[in-house]
């Protein structure tokens, strides 16, 4: 039996797949204490984990408008999104989390501390108390990869060198605006008594693996250092998923999903499912935790609920129509399910760019009129790659979760630590 530590924030999409790395390790008899906002204890518990609270560090405080500390959903444009996430929750409070992942270390040394993606204060004290660091990207990789576009813009990859030299200009923009922070990270090194850094991003080279939680078949690969290792996806719901009954009918379904938390998405939500009204469809609505779906004017053909087992809808799914969280297109991917994508922001630009890429739908703007999602939802039911497409990535899918790759790396890490 080996102790890990988990530290994780209440991102929304961002749980079920920790969580479940959280239940796999547990399940193999390890134990496992997670660090988290207050709201996750009942997903924690759900896991057969252990949860302790932030104390000092930001979290959560409710799922709806107000409890959102970060509010990036407000900044209106990717840039201001990307600093509202940077200053509120990765950088800007990382002596906060730090602080308090070093008060756990001190109770009780953990083998291996896993830390979700955007959380750098954890990886600050795991480093100064030499404890292996594992870090858990539940989407695609955001690493920088020859060949591979930045993140946070939504390109797809160059295929003229105008378009190189802009991924190249773009990149070297991202890496500033990333030490833009850094005084606040070495700050939190420097109260560890670890030296300063050059560049935000070079923390994540204390970790010794990264675990993308993503298909290969889905993200854009590029040359990677050997910790970044694709894994495959982890096709889980949240413990708060409710029974399901499909609508009745033999007319084709079709799955609207947006985030299960707030990210002010009530008014494209509506114009959603005011596009599927002239359908010959089955529509079926997951609100999530924010939005009441009472609130939610739906023709009698649309029915809203607000929760539903994804994997369950998916079996009987023609099509997906969402914001693009990386948890519900790669459930729909693996169900063989093509898209239609309306990103709102976070990493649902590059996903949705992945979704185009692979020929598996469509992307649109958040701010698409009604009949232009009508139109586009009806292109990708009549157009046969986009379900080929969507049918070969399930396959490899298939493939990848065949075996439990995210543990195997987790337990060689901690093997590799006991054993020294």
């Amino acid at each position: 039996m080996t102790e890990f530590l988990m530290t994780t924030w209440d991102g929304a999409g961002t749980t079920p797949p920790l969580m479940s790395v959280a239940r796999a390790l547990v399940q193999r008899g390890h134990t496992v204490r997670v660090l988290a906002d207050n709201l996750l204890r009942p997903e924690i518990e759900a896991a057969g984990a252990r949860h302790l609270s932030w104390t000092r560090a930001p979290q959560r405080s409710g799922h709806g408008r107000d409890g959102d500390f970060i509010r990036d959903w407000e900044a209106g444009d990717p840039v201001g999104n990307f600093a509202r996430m940077r200053d509120c929750l990765a950088v800007g409070p990382a002596r906060l989390y730090a602080a308090d992942v070093r008060d756990e270390i001190e109770r009780r040394r953990p083998a291996v501390v896993l830390s979700e993606l955007l959380l750098f204060g954890p990886l600050v004290a795991a480093e100064a108390a030499q404890i292996p660091a594992v870090v858990l990207n539940p989407t695609i990789n955001v690493i920088p990869a020859p060949g591979v576009p930045p993140f946070g813009q939504g390109y797809l990859p160059a295929t003229t060198s105008e378009e190189q030299a802009r991924d190249r200009e773009v990149g070297a923009l991202v890496l500033a605006a990333w030490d833009e922070a850094l005084p606040a990270l070495n700050a939190a090194r420097a109260e560890h008594g670890l030296a300063p850094l050059e560049h935000v991003l070079d923390q994540g080279r204390s970790a010794a693996r990264v675990l993308v939680l993503t298909s290969r078949a889905f993200d854009f690969l590029g040359p990677l250092p050997p910790v970044v290792k694709h894994v495959g996806p982890r096709l889980y719901d949240p413990s708060w998923v409710q029974p399901w009954r499909a609508p009745a009918g033999d007319d084709p379904l079709i799955l609207v999903a947006l985030s299960s938390k707030f990210q002010d998405q009530a008014e494209l939500l509506q114009r959603i499912v005011a596009a599927l009204r002239p359908l010959p469809i089955r529509g079926v609505v997951t609100t999530g935790l924010a939005i009441d779906p009472a609130s939610v004017d739906a023709p009698p053909h649309v029915q809203v609920v607000q929760s539903a087992p994804h994997a369950d809808v998916l079996r009987e799914a023609v099509l997906t129509v969402t914001h693009a969280g990386h948890g519900t297109v790669i459930k729909s991917l693996a169900a063989g399910v093509p898209l239609v994508c309306l990103p709102m922001g976070r990493d649902q630009l590059d996903v949705a760019a992945r979704v185009v890429h692979a020929g598996a739908g469509r992307r649109l703007n958040p701010d698409a009129p009604i009949d232009s999602i009508t139109t586009a939802i009806r292109d990708v039911l009549a157009d046969r790659r986009c379900a080929t497409a969507a049918a070969r990535i399930a396959s490899v899918i298939a493939d990848e979760t065949a075996s439990d790759l995210a543990v195997a790396e987790i337990e060689a890490v901690a093997a590799g630590h006991l054993g020294e």
